[in-house]
């Protein structure tokens, strides 16, 4: 197993994807892995299937139930595919379309197309099916940093970029892009995460360790707090019928936030930059976070009353 993990999403079923890349050395390259039992990542005597890529992994996502979509730093996105009865992970495609390393992708409502974005300033719309670019935009002036697809609405997908942009884009709108304002105080958006309940609500961490949560029909109505001292690098809901709000950041730490944004559980463990988090979909109190330090851990975060 590549020492650097990068990425971490589970699938419906608990399957747990991990992305990895090799930091060190005279080659850069990445490796993608499946756990059907997480508690035994990252060893990868463990898993049921891993592959290694040609260039670093900075980011992996699960499309469907077999498809797997790579974010890599060779400026392609990747989609593989489980095989053999999940014992084998194949290429379906490797598409070099943008110009730079590619930082980040998210699949859309429906698994037929996904986003992505990279340090060339592009955000592009996939067909994943015709394996092809169906839309390449250029809002941002500054490397992409990340993008997330709407749950519910395949037309709709937030953006940000190192320009302090954070954008709403419409697929349905001749012009597809609008400016979300961030207040002259905020730091540049790091991370976004759409709420998995209610479609206009989504937060985002910035480069500063705040945490924002806004509605979009609500515009002038934002909650901020400062979980983190360093940047935020991941951000994801859970599936509890109140759904909690964890955060991951370069200051090593993992913290959980209640829908009022107060602090209910905060992990100081790893020892370096955390870059994955993802909440179990059958066991709706484990957290797990990945990081730098090769370590994967599995939280046990309980609501009140629980």
């Amino acid at each position: 197993m590549i020492k650097d993990l990068d990425s971490a999403q589970y699938r419906a079923d608990g399957a747990l994807l991990l992305g990895a890349s090799s930091l060190s050395g005279r080659c850069w390259q990445g490796s993608i892995w499946v756990f059907k039992d997480p508690k035994m990542a990252p060893n990868e005597g463990y898993c049921c299937a891993g592959v290694q890529t040609e260039a670093g992994v900075a980011d992996a996502k699960w499309v469907s139930e077999r498809g797997i979509l790579v974010a890599s730093d060779s400026g392609a996105v990747e989609l593989w595919e489980l095989a053999e009865d999940e014992t084998l992970i194949v290429s379906r495609f490797c598409k070099y379309e943008h110009d730079d390393i590619v930082t980040t992708v998210s699949p859309q409502a429906g698994g037929g197309h996904a986003v992505s974005g990279s340090l060339d300033c592009r955000v592009k719309v996939w067909d994943l099916t015709q394996e092809t670019v169906l839309n390449t935009y250029n809002a941002h002036s500054s490397p992409v940093m990340c993008v997330a697809s709407n749950p519910s609405d395949e037309s709709l997908f937030l953006s940000s970029g190192q320009d302090g942009r954070l954008l709403l884009w419409d697929k349905r709108n001749p012009k597809p892009a609008s400016r979300i304002d961030t207040g002259p105080s905020q730091g540049t958006p790091t991370s976004i995460a759409w709420h998995p309940q209610q479609s206009s609500l989504f937060a985002y961490g910035d480069e500063t360790g705040r945490v924002s949560l806004r509605d979009l029909q609500k515009p002038d109505s934002v909650q901020t707090l400062q979980p983190h001292t360093r940047s935020v690098t991941g951000l994801a809901f859970s599936a509890h019928s109140t759904p909690l709000l964890a955060s991951i950041s370069n200051d090593c730490s993992a913290v959980v936030l209640d829908p009022q944004l107060s602090e209910v559980f905060r992990d100081g463990t790893h020892q370096d930059f955390v870059r994955g988090v993802c909440w179990s979909p059958v066991a709706s109190s484990t957290l797990t976070t990945v990081s730098w330090d090769h370590q994967v851990i599995h939280h046990t975060v309980c609501q009140a009353g629980e």
